[in-house]
């Protein structure tokens, strides 16, 4: 019993940790709701995408000097807007309009970078995440984009999800299917860019993608969906965080690690649509038609 009570409570007596706890509880929220469009839509591969989109942006700052997560962010906007509009065009596929502007974004970071010798020590904690050495500045930039982007999600939920079931219907309803594009793309943006230091720029994808398609897996009501979601993210980055704490391992990785583990339970045990659930369904079928 004491044990589990030091477990529970030694990582809280250190600041380092409340403040890791504080940022990877939002970004878990954050990342469930603004993931959960993305998984509506089938879009999974833009949080990779943009996750690649804000390299130039840190390229840039790191090279000038500048703050990196605000190079990042002005990177990813930039090209998500990009994207939106090219996307007009429905010859082509959205994901394909995707990879050339990213791919292209990514490669003009490396250009940048290789003017810039030894920067590689310097940007680990971008790649990898760093939530252990946030500051408390850090804290309150999480906690007032946070709060910003679940007002913005809020406020176009429905005709976010109105785009993502029906693209044509939407239209031809008089929404505006563009500026909705560019909304989705900016809140994914700065979404990635809050949990750059949670998780880094190479496990981003992770904690925007998979807390959604744990909660589609569990239900099939989109506002039910947008409950769990959070819910998912913030407890499976607190359990990373424990974890880290407990053995000394990589905390963004710990993260990715236990909310991939959640999903895989998901994945075999969901009430309906669970690969056991399903089994059975086959299983009950089957039966029915012998002895039919």
């Amino acid at each position: 019993m004491n044990a589990t009570l030091d477990f529970l409570t030694a990582p809280w007596e250190h600041v380092f940790m409340q403040r890791a706890f504080a940022v990877a509880v939002m970004c878990g929220i954050v990342s469930g709701v603004v993931g959960s469009h993305v998984v509506l839509r089938g879009m999974a591969f833009i949080g990779d995408a943009v996750s690649h989109a804000v390299f130039p942006g840190v390229a840039i700052a790191f090279v000038l000097h500048l703050d990196l997560v605000l190079g990042g962010a002005a990177a990813g906007l930039l090209t998500a807007l990009a994207v939106a509009v090219f996307s007009q065009n429905r010859r082509l596929k959205e994901d394909s309009v995707i990879g050339v502007f990213f791919a292209a974004a990514f490669g003009l970071g490396i250009v940048v970078l290789s003017t810039a010798p030894g920067y590689s020590g310097s940007l680990e904690s971008f790649l990898f995440g760093q939530i252990l050495g946030i500051s408390d500045s850090d804290v309150l930039t999480v906690a007032v984009t946070g709060l910003v982007l679940l007002l913005v999600s809020g406020a176009v939920h429905r005709e976010l999800v109105t785009v993502s079931l029906d693209r044509e219907t939407a239209r031809a309803a008089g929404l505006p299917v563009l500026a909705l594009d560019v909304v989705l793309y900016a809140l994914v943006t700065v979404t990635v860019v809050i949990s750059l230091q949670a998780v880094g720029n190479i496990l981003v994808l992770a904690l925007l993608i998979t807390p959604a398609a744990c909660a589609r897996l569990l239900t099939d009501r989109i506002g039910v969906m947008m409950v769990l979601a959070p819910a998912i993210g913030a407890a499976s980055a607190t359990a990373g965080l424990y974890l880290s704490y407990a053995y000394n391992l990589a905390a963004g990785g710990l993260i990715v690690l236990v909310v991939t583990g959640v999903f895989v339970l998901c994945w075999l045990f969901a009430p309906r649509h669970g690969l056991i659930a399903s089994g059975r369904r086959r299983l009950g079928y089957s039966e029915v038609v012998l002895q039919q």
